[in-house]
């Protein structure tokens, strides 16, 4: 209490408070945004908060992170355009509604369960994050290695349709962390006489480049093709209440919470996310409702069930990443960087020295989803025309933002230069479905991956194996990795047979 009271007055000063609101702004405009999101939207505030406080900073990145999945339901709604993947099961019922001119009543729907359930992520992830924390006081450079291979082999089996390709990302981006001086030994590696080299690759103009700068070509290539704008009349379907009669929304009270507990759930595991969350949560409510034929044709309950699993997946999948350092997803992935960027290490030291900060965080994070409600309730209209904005307009600011943040980090024009590269770099591997995200983790999580193995060698004395079994949690670590791997061929071969033996 004492570190939730101190993380308050941390919460309550001045840039923290304008973070908070700019966050969840910023979020709900890029997840309006077809193509954009979160992951975007995030990589674009890293050399913005730069010189912010760590608190503030973080605050800002994970109130932009739950109202950006959020903002993607309202386009979803009004013209079955998804502005995340995560509204997609939103967007078979919300638009039905609206096309009935129902539009306004599944928005207010849609605002109420995405509170109700980041409200519930955020409670999970103050409640079960401390202890998880105060678990990793027991890891050794083992454990910390086989954490670090536990995220690559995570984020590359969950990004993109092949595996392959997620695993040659991550394989890529190890290969770029190893850039510069070695950190055991401190010899040069692969800087060919550059000296701009020796420092390694600063993974933040990466992570602009990536996710930011190739996303603006994605954009100028829409334009090209003739998908410029992407609503033609913002206000259809904005009519009636905003909200059902209470008689109609107190059904929905049950299917929200069920979600919110589900959706919190899978959001902690890593790899599912809150796309998943919203699929799996909207099955579920088809086969416990009582009305299943209306599913596709306009439900209530199908757009609350995906709402409150989505928004709750977020506050989930922050407890593997602040205690463990294990990103579920791509943009927790990018807001690991954002972390260590900020001198925030995940694990005990979070909540142990750094605990008001992490606290604030957190208690951010619920306001933020509060927030969220208020904005999204009283402003739909207005942000919903940001649809209309034409990619000539938006794409010069996406760039301009990019190159201007990016110089700022270091006042350099090789950051820019980097960034540039990897932007292009990233747009290429977009087109060839090769995911972005599994390369910047790579290069993020080189230095644990590499350093802690080697410690872990050198603890060893040249027996790993015998070292290994008197490291119970290791051998847990193991048995999860390999589950991890075998567990997308083993859904395959049960599937399979299943369909085999219906034939």
């Amino acid at each position: 209490m004492n570190n939730i009271i101190g993380a308050l007055s941390i919460l309550f000063q001045w840039d923290c408070l304008i973070a908070l609101v700019l966050g969840v702004i910023a979020g709900m405009v890029v997840g309006i945004i077809p193509g954009l999101g979160p992951s975007a939207g995030i990589a674009l505030l890293i050399p913005i908060s730069f010189t912010m406080s760590p608190a503030a900073a973080l605050t800002m990145m994970v109130a932009l992170y739950t109202s950006g999945v959020y903002g993607g339901s309202i386009t979803a709604t009004l013209c079955h355009t998804p502005g995340t993947a995560a509204s997609a099961a939103t967007a078979i019922d919300g638009y039905e509604l609206t096309k009935k001119g129902r539009g306004m009543e599944a928005v207010g729907v849609c605002t109420v369960a995405s509170v109700i359930g980041g409200c519930f992520g955020a409670l999970a992830l103050l409640c079960f994050a401390p202890p998880l924390g105060r678990l990793s006081m027991r890891f050794s450079a083992l454990e910390y290695f086989l954490i670090s291979c536990f995220g690559l082999f995570v984020i590359s089996n969950m990004a993109g349709k092949s595996m392959a390709k997620g695993l040659f990302s991550a394989a890529l981006g190890l290969l770029l962390g190893t850039v510069g001086m070695d950190p055991i030994e401190g010899v040069q590696r692969f800087t060919f006489g550059v000296m701009v080299l020796e420092d390694g690759i600063d993974y933040t103009p990466v992570l602009i480049g990536l996710f930011s700068l190739s996303q603006a070509l994605i954009l100028v290539e829409n334009t090209v093709k003739g998908k410029a704008t992407i609503l033609d009349d913002p206000n259809a379907g904005l009519k009636g209440h905003r909200m059902p009669p209470w008689n109609i929304f107190k059904k929905l009270i049950p299917t929200i919470c069920r979600s919110s507990v589900v959706g919190a759930f899978i959001g902690f595991v890593p790899a599912a996310g809150a796309s998943i969350a919203s699929w799996l949560n909207y099955s579920m409510a088809k086969k416990f409702s009582k009305n299943p034929e209306e599913f596709g044709n306009g439900s209530l309950e199908g757009i609350a069930a995906s709402e409150a699993g989505n928004n709750a997946a977020c506050g989930g999948a922050l407890i593997p990443l602040f205690t463990l350092g294990i990103p579920g997803s791509s943009a927790t992935a990018i807001m690991f960087g954002g972390l260590l960027m900020h001198g925030l290490i995940p694990g005990n030291a979070l909540f142990t020295t750094q605990a008001k900060s992490t606290y604030a965080i957190f208690l951010g994070f619920l306001a933020s989803n509060l927030l969220m409600g208020i904005l999204g309730l009283s402003l739909t209209k207005q942000f919903v025309k940001i649809c209309k904005l034409p990619n000539a307009i938006l794409v010069p600011i996406i760039i301009s933002v990019s190159i201007i943040g990016t110089y700022a980090l270091n006042n350099s024009l090789v950051d820019v230069i980097i960034m540039i590269f990897f932007g292009i770099l990233g747009y290429f591997m977009k087109m060839m479905e090769f995911e972005t995200a599994p390369l910047v983790l790579g290069m993020v999580l080189c230095n644990i991956f590499e350093s802690n193995f080697r410690r872990a060698l050198i603890l060893a004395k040249g027996d790993l194996f015998g070292y290994l079994l008197t490291r119970p949690i290791s051998l847990i670590l193991i048995v999860i990795i390999a589950l991890t791997v075998l567990l997308p061929t083993i859904i395959k071969i049960v599937q399979a047979r299943f369909s085999n033996r219906e034939r």
